[in-house]
């Protein structure tokens, strides 16, 4: 499950309310993952949605993954959840780490930016795979620092996630990668006709 093509919501292009149309088209396509990443609405605000939504992926068989609300996958018991930094902008220490994992149960990412220290540790705190990003410009993050792509070839403890400004014309620059991560990479124009040709250029 933890490969190829994986979606991450845009609340500017795909709003809560009418988040399964363009989910419904992109798992036709043949997305394997999709994340909910809402910065701004309050776990209660999106509780039902989250629970909908997992329920709605694992009918689909695509992994469900809920950004950086800690609480909230804990609490429900969803499938995924991916970390990167705490509210405060600081990195969780691997003490944090260790209890998070502890305590959820399903599929843990954890956001390694460009360190291999990072990814190091995620492997010491079981977690289930590693993303390294910014691979490219990314209008998601304009100020995100990029990585050297190598670090892909130099890391393989775990499966490993591609992300930060990938679309169709420069995904096929990505190796040693098992998931490549979109956002406006797909959901931005035509998404079965981006989401088909990220998998023609992902190998």
């Amino acid at each position: 499950m933890l490969k190829g093509i994986y979606a991450i919501s845009d609340p500017s292009l795909m709003p809560n309310s009418k988040i399964f149309i363009p989910l419904k088209e992109a798992i036709k396509a043949g997305i394997n993952i999709f994340q909910l990443r809402d910065k701004t609405s309050k776990d209660i605000e999106i509780k039902s949605l989250v629970l909908e939504l997992d329920d709605f992926c694992k009918e689909k068989n695509v992994q469900f993954v809920l950004n950086d609300r800690v609480d909230l996958a804990i609490n429900l018991g969803v499938s995924g959840l991916h970390i990167g930094k705490k509210e405060t902008k600081e990195l969780y220490s691997k003490e944090e780490l260790k209890k998070i994992r502890q305590d959820f149960k399903g599929i843990l990412g954890i956001s390694c930016y460009g360190s291999l220290e990072l990814a190091n540790r995620a492997y010491e705190v079981q977690a289930d795979y590693v993303a390294f990003g910014a691979c490219f410009p990314s209008l998601t993050k304009p100020n995100a620092k990029r990585l050297d792509l190598e670090i892909f070839s130099q890391f393989n403890a775990l499966p490993k996630c591609a992300i930060g400004g990938i679309k169709a014309t420069n995904v096929s620059l990505i190796k040693n990668a098992q998931m490549v991560a979109c956002i406006k990479g797909i959901w931005e124009g035509n998404i079965t006709q981006n989401i088909e040709a990220l998998k023609q250029n992902f190998v």
